[in-house]
């Protein structure tokens, strides 16, 4: 049953559609009989698992959301210096047409579709269920309001002002009938939904009714991604300072469970996530990519992860495909990360080499040895050019995917994505109560403290004068403490920008990256570093995606977010 859930069933296309409404593009064009089908549980298990399938898909997590999106921070840029091509959404120069954004506006609200028509129809189907599949029944409803909690919480951080579609039956309204839902109202229907997960998923380790649960949601995963959403709805835009207590007292839930911990190594999760490993100590929620062949076809259950976002390399017929490394390392991320003596992440998370085709460290001339090729690396000031070559290395496909799941290809790969990991909620937690209690507790130390030491090498038990936050840090120190933080544990991984955005900074982040680059540059030529480049990112617009024109054109009654118009 090896990652079956992003296989597209045969079954499972009885309910789930692959066609596109005239709006929203979330409502099957499909006339199916499902009274024939979902008649016991097992069926409609095969159902469910099609609910996750979009998340495979290049719209969300193969390539959009987990890369394109992702970009123009102080920690990753896109390759080159224009902004044409796919550089045009990295560098915020983009439009409301512009395509990527109407997919995956569209993709998230098919998936919303697909949910909300399995739990409509197993809820009508499952009063005839035995006793054991009504248990099953109401186990995979949670999951699927799960899933619905998740697709709603990426529509309303990223495009903010949107049309909550609570069940099918909106599905044939007309265009011009839908509203903007107030954005409090979209979190509050994501709460509601995650509660009932809460209450009524299993954690993934005490898992027993379930045939297989790789890859799926557990009662870890939605508290751990409540405790996330309470930590955006805090923030800006919506500003609810209240929901810091939630989050920490979510997060807490979790963390003193004691069912999920960190990987004692932090190079682990790179070799699992290469090998299409499942591994629910620290995995939360990840995205499971596997095809032993690609045709190229949008079916095919794989992305874009190390292709994209990985190490750069050349093709060998047989052996390998190309990267093309179009994710760039920001430099001064990497000065600022080498203030941190003894800390192990950096050199697994920043890739300063290419294959072409044997590995070759970019700071090593034609005719520099390797001794000088390193120290050449180490000093911030030579080989300024090749630097900004730097890539992220989480996703090194030479050396984290085994023979077993390579896939032979320029574009596509089996590396799988992690949307939410445990280390993610330690943060979570320690920012969470710094801002609820208006200081650092000894808890939230603790929870910073854990991350650090793994970073380090370090047993996570055992204090550190290495690895440890100083002590005595006031509130907005430890702020500023744990937002370097996530940017080295979570590097490259999808979260910086969003983080950005929650913590009111976006703008002033990336015009601060962009002098700090040009401090360390010491050549006439600036850096590379389009994002920054005046008329390219608004204060108060790049905040939100647009609500695609497309959608506005249908949707007489909705208004376009500021900056958009």
């Amino acid at each position: 049953m090896k990652k079956i859930i992003y296989y597209i069933l045969i079954p499972a296309m009885l309910m789930l559609n692959a066609a596109c409404s005239d709006f929203l593009d979330e409502e099957s064009k499909t006339d199916i009989d499902k009274g024939k089908y979902m008649l016991n549980a097992s069926e409609a298990e095969t159902v469910l698992l099609g609910v996750y399938r979009n998340m495979v898909t290049d719209a969300m997590y193969g390539y959009h959301m987990s890369i394109l999106f992702t970009m123009g921070t102080d920690i990753s840029q896109v390759e080159g210096s224009t902004n044409e091509n796919f550089r045009i959404i990295p560098t915020n120069s983009f439009s409301a047409n512009q395509a990527e954004i109407q997919n995956t506006w569209a993709t998230l609200y098919n998936s919303i579709y697909n949910a909300n028509d399995f739990i409509e129809e197993i809820q009508r189907k499952m009063v005839n269920y035995t006793d054991t599949d009504k248990s099953l029944a109401t186990i995979y409803i949670a999951e699927a309001r799960g899933l619905r909690a998740l697709y709603n919480f990426e529509l309303v951080r990223r495009y903010g002002n949107i049309a909550l579609m609570a069940n099918t039956a909106m599905s044939s309204q007309h265009p011009s009938s839908f509203v903007q839902e107030d954005p409090i109202k979209v979190y509050e229907f994501i709460e509601q939904d995650l509660l009932y997960a809460i209450e009524n998923l299993p954690y993934a380790i005490d898992d027993s009714s379930r045939r297989n649960s790789s890859f799926r949601l557990s009662k870890g995963s939605v508290l751990g991604l409540l405790a996330k959403v309470y930590a955006t709805w805090a923030g800006y835009p919506i500003k609810d300072e209240s929901k810091w207590e939630k989050a920490a007292k979510t997060a807490q839930i979790l963390i003193e469970s004691g069912k999920h911990d960190l990987l004692e190594d932090y190079e682990q999760l790179w070799k699992n996530s290469g090998a299409g490993v499942w591994d629910s100590k620290e995995s939360l929620i990840e995205v499971s990519f596997y095809s032993p062949t690609t045709t190229g076809a949008a079916t095919d259950p794989v992305g874009r992860i190390g292709k994209w976002n990985g190490v750069k390399a050349t093709a060998i017929a047989g052996e390998r495909g190309s990267n093309a490394g179009n994710v760039k390392v920001v430099h001064t991320f990497i000065l600022d990360w080498r203030n941190y003596e003894g800390d192990k992440r950096r050199d697994i998370a920043v890739a300063n080499y290419r294959y072409d085709p044997q590995k070759t460290l970019w700071v090593k001339g034609a005719s520099d040895t390797e001794d000088i090729a390193i120290a050449n690396d180490a000093d911030p000031l030579k080989k300024q050019k090749e630097k900004q070559n730097y890539t992220p290395g989480k996703w090194d496909t030479e050396k984290y995917v085994p023979q077993s799941n390579k896939l032979i290809n320029n574009d596509k790969s089996n590396v799988n994505w992690y949307i939410l990991r445990y280390a993610d909620v330690l943060l979570i937690y320690a920012e969470a109560l710094n801002e609820w209690k208006k200081s650092p507790t000894a808890e939230a130390y603790t929870a910073v403290n854990i991350v650090r030491r793994r970073g380090y090498g370090l047993p996570t038990n055992t204090t550190s004068n290495v690895a440890d936050l100083p002590s005595g840090l006031n509130e907005d120190g430890f702020r500023q403490a744990i937002r370097k933080e996530r940017a080295f544990e979570l590097a490259f991984e999808g979260h910086r920008r969003l983080d950005l955005i929650r913590w009111g900074i976006y703008y002033e982040t990336v015009k601060e990256t962009a002098g700090a680059l040009g401090t360390w540059w010491s050549s006439s030529d600036s850096p590379n570093y389009a994002v920054a480049k005046p008329g390219f990112t608004t204060k108060g617009k790049h905040e939100l995606f647009p609500i695609p024109q497309r959608d506005m054109d249908l949707m007489s009654q909705f208004k376009q977010n500021p900056g958009w118009q």
